[in-house]
């Protein structure tokens, strides 16, 4: 099982922090560093252009493979991903990945002006976004002419490396999300609080898509966002879930106690390394190939060494 790490770049994530954590990754060996694109989530607080924050990736890591999870053609017209992607791509060696989703938070598209559509729309306008991304990369100029999206004679130069820029379809969706990732996903990702039972049944939708579009579903790799609040000891994972109850502004919770209760019960991993490993193994077991660890305390390296040297050891060969 591959091992990377998810940041909330809404959250006071700073140039200075961004690249620190792009070196600490590579230097510990994570497969992965993806982040959010959102503007802000609840407090409005410092935040990086995920875009931008790519290319800064792109010149400060090697060996990552990064990008977001998940963007939106909300914030970002088909025809500008695309073509970002695609220079991203060149630009870092093949290393970019594209997450995509349909956006969620409302607030942050009143505050800065967006107009917010329709929960059907917003999966419309996706299914003829990632129309728009194939065309945009296939050889010569293309034209694509939809409802929402239209391009005329368009050769978006460079392309990507190997053809295409591979392609995440993030979400559970039964109906919608699973159907895009059966069609156009290279990856598919999906939250982590998701119990064992419900994500058998959420591959067993995709398995049936993929089957009504004759797709071996075995093309699509696997992946999950995984919560947790680890360390090397309750004092360690003390201060990790007072890290979640600022960020996520949870005061209901009472203590950071209280917290690691809940965030259980939400289906959060909390523990140390072999709790972790061990829901861990569970998840390799059910096909997933990588878990993107969200561990709430980004300003301190504590968390992703403790990660790096006691719970990657144990999970590398699943």
């Amino acid at each position: 099982m591959d091992i990377g790490l998810m940041i909330e770049g809404q959250f006071g994530l700073t140039w200075e922090r961004w690249v620190h954590i792009l070196r600490l990754a590579e230097r510990l060996g994570f497969t992965s560093v993806f982040r959010t694109d959102h503007f802000f989530v609840g407090k409005q607080r410092e935040s990086l252009d995920s875009f931008l924050s790519f290319a800064v990736a792109a010149q400060e890591t090697r060996n990552i493979r990064f990008g977001p999870l998940c963007t939106s053609f909300s914030f970002q017209t088909p025809a500008n991903t695309g073509r970002m992607s695609a220079q991203l791509d060149v630009l870092s060696g093949g290393r970019f990945v594209l997450g995509l989703g349909i956006s969620w938070y409302e607030p942050e598209f009143r505050a800065y002006g967006i107009p917010f559509p329709s929960v059907a729309e917003r999966f419309n306008r996706q299914h003829e976004g990632i129309e728009i991304l194939h065309a945009l990369w296939s050889p010569g100029s293309s034209t694509y002419t939809g409802k929402y999206y239209n391009v005329e004679e368009v050769n978006c130069l460079p392309k990507p490396t190997k053809g295409k820029v591979p392609i995440v379809i993030g979400g559970t969706g039964e109906k919608r999300t699973l159907r895009l990732a059966a069609q156009y996903a290279d990856e598919w990702n999906c939250d982590g609080y998701l119990t064992p039972e419900k994500y058998a049944h959420k591959v067993s939708v995709l398995e049936k898509h993929c089957q009504d579009i004759g797709r071996n579903p075995a093309e699509i790799r696997r992946s999950m966002l995984v919560h947790v609040l680890t360390g090397p000891n309750q004092k360690s994972i003390d201060r990790v879930a007072e890290s979640a109850m600022d960020l996520l502004g949870s005061s209901e919770w009472s203590s950071s106690r209280e917290a690691q209760q809940e965030a259980e019960k939400q289906g959060m991993i909390v523990g140390e390394a072999n709790q972790i490993a061990e829901q861990l193994s569970a998840l390799a077991t059910l096909g997933v190939n990588e878990v993107q660890l969200e561990h709430f305390d980004f300003s301190s390296d504590e968390v992703p060494e403790y990660i790096a040297s006691e719970i990657i050891p144990k999970v590398a060969k699943l």
